[in-house]
């Protein structure tokens, strides 16, 4: 069986930007596939959550779901039936308006949130509620809602992630 981790890209990004990039690196030294959806036909995060959920993950053992903003809301959204080993999200965008949920049950053995203390797109506070009520490891550093300042300390944390899963 196969590892893979599915990268979630946010509401006005791209599949492989930045962010999805440098991660990819990290999984694939780690031996995991990587693959990241592209949803830039809608940006109706329900719509979002049932393309990944159409996904055949069949030959997979082991899934890390990442999500940045709208995509970690899809993430922890369809974590609910895929059950992945792990949620790694940034920036999550919850708790916000025009989004159907704002009740979650996620499900992976760990989650691990990065959030920016200037973002002015979702409140940290939100994220602070995410993690309180899951008890998810929360990271609140100095950036805004994307993240790309502090992009070689996420891409370390994200290393230290996977590496759980080789371990365990």
């Amino acid at each position: 069986m196969q590892k893979l981790v599915i990268y979630n890209h946010g509401k006005d990004s791209i599949p492989w930007g930045e962010k999805a990039i440098a991660l990819a690196e990290v999984a694939k030294r780690q031996g995991f596939q990587f693959i990241s959806p592209d949803y830039q036909p809608s940006n109706d995060p329900d719509w979002r959550v049932k393309q990944l959920l159409a996904i055949d993950l069949s030959a997979y053992q082991d899934i890390v779901l990442v999500g940045s903003s709208m995509g970690a809301y899809v993430a922890t959204v369809a974590s609910e039936i895929i059950k992945p080993k792990g949620l790694f999200l940034i920036a999550p965008a919850f708790y916000l308006p025009g989004y159907q949920r704002t009740e979650f049950k996620p499900h992976a053995e760990r989650i691990e949130v990065f959030h920016g203390w200037q973002d002015d797109i979702v409140p940290p506070e939100n994220a602070w509620r995410f993690c309180r009520q899951y008890r998810a490891n929360l990271h609140v550093l100095d950036a805004d809602h994307r993240l790309l300042s502090i992009l070689p300390l996420m891409v370390d944390a994200f290393d230290a992630f996977l590496r759980k899963f080789i371990i365990s």
